[in-house]
């Protein structure tokens, strides 16, 4: 498959890494470090190490698996492995693994002597359609996701195919809940070939679908100064979810469980506030609540979850700031939602 033409960066599939191979030989780096976790170590190095035919003469640093990992202990320990192994300012980090790596190892990466270069290459669906492109690095403080971060661009980004055969079903329909919110936000003929696919048997071309209209926003507003923002659709109450179940129950969800549920409760939010109709609401909240499992979001959390909206990056002269829907495959953003109406569409998805 050809690399996404017009890219901020290259983006490359399906390609067995062969580029890769051309750019560590071309950039004659002085060290060249893989950063994995403990299940990329196990699942996808092995994999790694054999489509660069172990060519390459490279260190690991290796990290817990989990988002309760990515904080900045952890990124402080990375940066004391890069210093024991006396890595320079000419040296890589390659990323393999899903988004927690490929947003903590860019971060790492682009704040280490002020930055060095790095690659991402992710293992999950979820790091493929999302994470691993644009640029974005970032780590959660006191559980409130991406809090600290930087806009610091990759050398280049592998999709590669095989990695998700690695994957458990639940990871699938964690990084699928993405796909979907591209869809919804920018191509509706996408979002209706999606409500017919089999998320367990994606193709690659479906995949390049998704990552291309990621690229197409991040490169007309790289820093988020506007149109990005329609990204975050799906975002403000899914990352406020995602955050109270990582901190205050014992069933934490995956990013794509969350997103989902803020995808319903943000669709119910555009029908009040934009002007999606109200059938496209119902065939939005049907198709969510028939492929994702529910969650039970308890009355008395409301108030906790509207607080975590509130420290959301979006936000604006203390307003949380929702990107809605004009209609699937139109959004909008800077959109101003009353407190009253964000506690209606959480009792909304409960009532599914």
């Amino acid at each position: 498959m050809k690399p996404i033409q017009n890219a901020a960066h290259p983006i490359y599939f399906e390609t067995g890494l062969a580029p890769l191979k051309e750019i560590l030989s071309e950039k004659n780096y002085s060290k060249i470090f893989v950063f994995v976790d403990t299940n990329t170590a196990e699942a996808c190095l092995p994999t790694f190490r054999s489509l660069l035919d172990d060519l390459e003469d490279f260190d690991i640093i290796e990290t817990d698996a989990g988002e309760e990992n990515k904080n900045i202990d952890f990124c402080i320990g990375i940066w004391k492995t890069l210093l024991d192994f006396e890595a320079d300012r000419k040296c890589l980090m390659i990323n393999l693994g899903g988004g927690v790596i490929t947003d903590m190892g860019g971060f790492v990466a682009s704040t280490y002597k002020r930055g060095i270069d790095f690659i991402n290459v992710p293992t999950t669906l979820l790091a493929q359609v999302d994470a691993s492109v644009g640029g974005k690095t970032g780590i959660d403080i006191d559980n409130v996701k991406n809090m600290v971060g930087t806009f610091s661009l990759p050398q280049a980004v592998f999709i590669e195919n095989i990695f998700l055969n690695t994957l458990a079903k639940r990871e699938r329909l964690s990084g699928f809940a993405e796909m979907i919110k591209h869809g919804l936000i920018m191509d509706k003929a996408y979002y209706e070939q999606l409500k017919g696919s089999n998320y367990e048997t994606l193709s690659p071309s479906v995949i390049y679908r998704s990552v291309e209209l990621k690229n197409e926003v991040v490169t007309n507003d790289p820093l988020e100064k506007g149109l990005r923002k329609i990204l975050n659709f799906g975002h403000t109450v899914g990352h406020a979810v995602e955050s109270y179940a990582l901190s205050n129950t014992k069933k934490p969800l995956t990013h794509g469980e969350a997103i989902a549920i803020g995808m319903v409760c943000e669709a119910f939010l555009s029908a009040k506030y934009a002007s999606l109709s109200p059938d496209e609401l119902q065939d939005i909240a049907k198709y969510i609540k028939d492929t994702y499992p529910k969650y039970t979001i308890r009355e008395n959390s409301f108030n906790t979850l509207y607080n975590l909206m509130q420290s959301d990056k979006k936000n604006e002269e203390g307003q949380i700031m929702f990107s809605l829907l004009n209609s699937i495959g139109n959004c909008t953003y800077n959109c101003k939602v009353t407190k009253k109406d964000i506690f209606e569409s959480l009792n909304y998805y409960k009532q599914l």
